[in-house]
């Protein structure tokens, strides 16, 4: 979005009443109505008893997705289209199961006003070690599905060429070093993460065939050693999660734990000088500032300050096909 394009009313209106269509479509999701439909036809009534809600209003839903182009309707009978089967179906490959997460976001979002008031979030989960194990999973399955695609686009711009052992402080899932390790057959990573986020990590990564070069290691990475002998120490989505100094704090350990010459990568929003650019980076400082205590988004000469106080030199940009750049450091 062009921050100096002036919006027309109907598009100030849209803007407005873009929660509507969001809503309808996580509560078709919260209602697994795509997974009831599966491949079939069903009348809304049918429907409605599956999922013990009321008639009237579960067709008045399907309607609304239908006129959505979620969902088609022929003869008052429901069906899925090509893209509800593929994505929304939970038994599909492609399944959007971290959807689930954006549902956790509505709670968090709705405390904008207030949280804008008292300056930080007001909406308290604790701690996400500590959060209940469907959020954790729907927060994970959020962050691996797009991870593929990220993982893919930001590897033409790394140089992997001295790297045998990699670090993924924050790595969720193990999503980036699967798709590292499948273009750099002998690379072994660990993926650094909380206690209770490295036990679903496990289950990814013996999923995916990668328990042979994927170990896990559980621990903060604020409170905790990263340990040593890394050739590379990788950051994805994790420094908008921090305070500045947080951040600062993360970076000398970084560098403590890398070997001579090893780099740190940082992939996040890395923002203009005025803040508001990218567009979507500046939505997500507001969706740090509901969801945690002290997180946001960064400008590059903030990051590159605490690269420089850590100790990394060669200090260089590269900007993606995403929203979000990579920082690299050298120690």
């Amino acid at each position: 979005m062009n921050p100096k394009k002036t919006v027309s009313l109907q598009e100030f209106m849209e803007l407005v009443n873009g929660f509507r269509a969001s809503r309808i479509i996580l509560t078709g999701y919260e209602l697994g109505i795509f997974s009831l439909l599966g491949s079939g036809k069903k009348h809304a009534g049918e429907i409605a008893l599956q999922l013990n809600a009321d008639e009237r209003a579960t067709e008045r839903l399907l309607n609304a997705l239908t006129s959505m182009g979620i969902i088609s309707k022929d003869k008052n009978r429901f069906s899925n289209t090509e893209f509800s089967k593929k994505f929304l179906v939970n038994t599909s490959p492609a399944y959007m199961g971290g959807l689930a997460h954006i549902v956790n976001l509505w709670d968090t979002w709705d405390t904008l006003t207030e949280t804008v008031i008292a300056g930080t979030a007001i909406f308290n989960r604790g701690e996400i070690n500590d959060r209940n194990k469907d959020w954790l999973k729907g927060f994970i399955a959020a962050m691996h599905s797009r991870t593929k695609m990220q993982a893919n686009t930001i590897l033409p711009l790394l140089d992997f060429k001295n790297v045998k052992v990699m670090i993924d402080i924050g790595g969720g899932s193990g999503g980036f070093v699967f798709e590292f390790i499948r273009k750099y057959k002998k690379l072994k990573a660990v993926v650094y993460d909380l206690p209770n986020v490295v036990t679903i990590t496990d289950k990814y990564i013996s999923l995916e065939g990668f328990s042979e070069s994927v170990k896990t290691v559980p621990g903060n990475y604020l409170r905790d050693e990263l340990g040593e002998g890394y050739d590379m120490a990788f950051l994805s989505a994790v420094i908008h999660s921090n305070s500045s100094e947080e951040n600062q704090h993360l970076m000398n350990k970084c560098h403590s734990a890398l070997n001579k010459n090893g780099q740190i990568v940082i992939l996040d929003y890395v923002m203009d000088e005025t803040r508001t650019q990218p567009f979507s980076g500046a939505v997500f400082a507001l969706n740090m500032l509901v969801g945690t205590e002290k997180g946001d988004t960064y400008t590059e000469k903030e990051i590159t300050s605490w690269m420089k106080e850590a100790g990394f030199k060669k200090i260089r940009r590269k900007n993606t096909k995403l929203d979000s750049s990579i920082m690299i450091g050298i120690k």
